[in-house]
């Protein structure tokens, strides 16, 4: 063992002076002397295998290239100003391979991000690295891809380092000044010229509406570096505390009109539905039976209307911040999302801080990982007291591909939110999920709600039946969910939306509205307000809502309820740029002293007390029963500071095999609901295990 290390050492780990042929030589003069034009050739191939790896379909690297051969070489340009920088050292060999695998590495992450989700790698997922690798065993972060990543990183650093000390040096004598001029010619010259140039052109997106699509027409090097460079909201040349008191005086006067007293205030239900529009849009397929028959009620009797989303497809998140921001998206960078960005560093006014400063009760419910795009952390920024995500529920029903919970549990768990507080008011906001993508071609309902007609593709035609399959079931879950609150005596309105289209390549000719940045919204309530209908775009919705009960209170709020005669009008967007800016960015001129009167909150997770009752042995004595109310399947037990996985067997019962895990006399016992990296969401009472006295242990 001993020789085969030192071995290694010797082989791999120790510089040794090697001489070649003459012919060699000639070969690395040669290189050298053209390296700029090797550099461009490499730039090329790096970019090929970075789509190739990216796309995972090397017939689709090769379309890139032949269909957009000016955006695959533009992409190449951004690679080759990189490889610039091996000239500022010797060891030209070595970083080129750091900048090429660089490069290579990312296309594959790329790859691998859209094997378990529908949105590409972007630069702002590194700001979430530590919520990603929280999320381990999950759908989105399995063990098998852990353990690949960490071998990968290995293997990697392994072979840098071998190179580093075995690899060549450049020899020759170097022109510093000239090196260091062409160097930034090209990074500061050529690069940001070129830039401008393929984005006035057309060659390339400056904003993606769709950033899976995005990356796919611009290119992953383009797309990804934008994300680098063009992040944030830029300062608007008009931002001065004298504009945004000129907008104050007449916002302020909208606010002074809100006269609704708390105790008459109604509950407020936004509700998103994940993927959903209706489907008499689709004008290429019918079906033989109606998919959304309460989302038409509603829409017959209630105000609805269109909704202009400012994503496709995908980017649920990013509809999300605009509905409850009045926040517009298209003045953030390329393919941003601020949940992953300013979010995280800065708290943001949102509905939910407006309606809590004036007394009522904010609450996130959501049948997916809490954790998700940093919904924990943007939820308390933007206000809200409480978040119920999957691990504080008790789902039983999940889609047929077995991706996703059904929305059908939303309905009691947003009903629990409701009454989790006494005498005040509610805003809810409720996340669907059943809906998501990715659609299977393949036949996997063995009997859909519906039958359909009008494609010929068999496996679109399956993707097609799922997603109307699926379209129902929340539909049901809306129906599910109105039943209850009429029940309740309580005023209460609810907006249901799509948040986008589905992931399924849909065009304006496949639309009736011919716009596919269009979803829909519907509405309900139980106290007689009229019915409306007008067309809204996503930043306005709430405060449309809001609009209909009396509250004007909330600086963006107000603001569009001012403005409402100038919605279509560069006066109208130059104000909420301004304001956004202010408020995300800026000095915060909005605010008295230019302190925020809606601060971070620190949120509860879940509205529902786990309650321990006792713990006790099995008549065989092979288990240690704990009973009590309200367990999920993510129910943990703590006994002192022993850390055990409990068998769930339903939400009053968890059992503990004895063989396994054996818990002390006088250990204190509690149980968690867990999210992921063993964090605690919800901790129950603690309870004292008294051992049987005739149990050995």
């Amino acid at each position: 063992m001993k020789n085969t290390l030192l071995f290694l050492k010797e082989k791999l780990f120790t510089k040794t002076e090697v001489k070649h042929s003459e012919q060699f030589y000639q070969r690395v003069n040669f290189l050298n002397k053209y390296s700029y034009i090797f550099h461009a050739l490499l730039s090329c191939i790096i970019v090929f295998l970075v789509e190739w790896v990216s796309r995972r379909s090397i017939s689709s690297a090769f379309g890139f290239l032949i269909h957009s051969p000016n955006t695959y070489l533009y992409n190449a340009f951004i690679v080759y100003a990189s490889l610039t920088l091996v000239y500022l050292f010797r060891r030209r060999a070595f970083l080129r391979l750091i900048i090429s695998s660089f490069w290579i590495i990312l296309g594959i992450i790329n790859g691998v991000v859209l094997s378990n989700r529908v949105t590409p790698f972007n630069f702002s997922d590194l700001a979430c690295l530590s919520d990603l690798f929280a999320m381990s065993d999950t759908n989105y972060f399995t063990p098998t891809l852990v353990i690949s990543v960490v071998l990968g990183s290995l293997s990697f650093i392994l072979v840098c380092v071998v190179f580093y000390i075995k690899g060549p040096a450049f020899v020759g004598r170097r022109n510093t000044f000239g090196t260091a001029t062409f160097i930034l010619i090209v990074l500061f010259g050529a690069l940001p010229i070129t830039t401008k140039a393929a984005q006035e052109t057309n060659i390339v997106e400056t904003y993606f509406t769709n950033i899976a699509q995005g990356y796919e027409e611009s290119g992953f090097v383009y797309a990804f570096s934008s994300g680098v460079i063009d992040r944030g909201m830029d300062k608007p040349e008009q931002y001065t505390q004298e504009h945004i008191n000129e907008i104050l005086d007449v916002v302020d006067k909208k606010k002074d009109e809100t006269t609704l007293a708390i105790d008459k205030a109604p509950n407020i239900i936004c509700v998103l539905l994940e993927s959903f529009v209706d489907p008499d849009e689709f004008n290429f397929m019918s079906y033989d039976k109606d998919p959304t028959p309460f989302f038409h009620y509603l829409e017959e009797n209630f105000t609805t209307g269109y909704l202009n989303v400012p994503v496709i497809g995908a980017g649920t998140a990013n509809s999300e911040f605009e509905i409850l921001t009045g926040m517009m998206l298209n003045y953030f960078g390329t393919g941003e999302y601020p949940y992953k960005t300013v979010l995280k560093e800065r708290d943001c006014e949102s509905i939910a801080s407006v309606l809590k400063n004036l007394g009522y009760g904010t609450h996130a419910v959501h049948n997916n990982e809490g954790n998700f795009y940093s919904r924990i952390n943007a939820f308390s920024m933007m206000g809200f007291d409480t978040f119920t995500s999957e691990e504080l529920m008790h789902i039983t029903e999940f889609t047929p591909n077995e991706s996703w919970a059904e929305d059908s549990v939303l309905a009691s768990e947003t009903i629990k939110t409701l009454l989790a507080t006494e005498n005040q008011p509610d805003f809810t906001y409720t996340i669907t999920v059943g809906t998501h993508g990715a659609y299977p071609k393949e036949e996997v309902i063995d009997n859909p709600y519906c039958n359909i007609t009008g494609i010929e593709d068999e496996g679109i035609k399956n993707q097609w039946t799922y997603y109307l399959h699926q379209l129902n079931k929340t539909d049901a879950f809306m129906a599910e969910l109105i039943a209850e609150l009429e029940k309740l005596d309580e005023d209460t309105i609810v907006v249901f939306w799509g948040d986008h289209l589905p992931t399924m390549g849909l065009t304006e000719e496949d639309m009736s509205s011919s716009d596919i940045y269009k979803t829909n919204y519907v509405t309900w309530n139980n106290f007689g307000l009229e019915k409306e209908d007008t067309d809204l775009y996503a930043y306005q919705l709430l405060s449309s809502i809001l609009d209909s009960v009396g509250i004007h209170e909330g600086t963006m709020v107000s603001y569009h309820q001012t403005m409402e005669k100038f919605l279509s009008t560069d006066y109208y967007r130059k104000g909420l740029e301004l304001l956004q800016y202010d408020i995300l960015y800026g000095e915060r001129y909005c605010y008295e002293n230019g302190e925020t009167p809606y601060p971070p909150t620190e949120i509860v997770m879940g509205v529902t007390d786990v309650i321990l009752d006792g713990l006790s042995l099995s008549e065989d004595g092979t288990q240690y029963i704990i009973t009590g109310k309200n367990f999920t399947p993510s129910c943990h037990v703590y006994a002192d500071d022993k850390h055990i996985v409990p068998t769930f067997i339903s939400d009053t019962q968890l059992v503990i095999d004895i063989k396994e895990d054996t818990i002390e006399d006088g250990a204190t016992i509690v149980v968690s609901q867990m999210g992921p990296a063993s964090t605690r969401y919800r901790d129950s009472n603690e309870y004292i295990y008294s051992a049987p006295l005739s149990t050995e242990q």
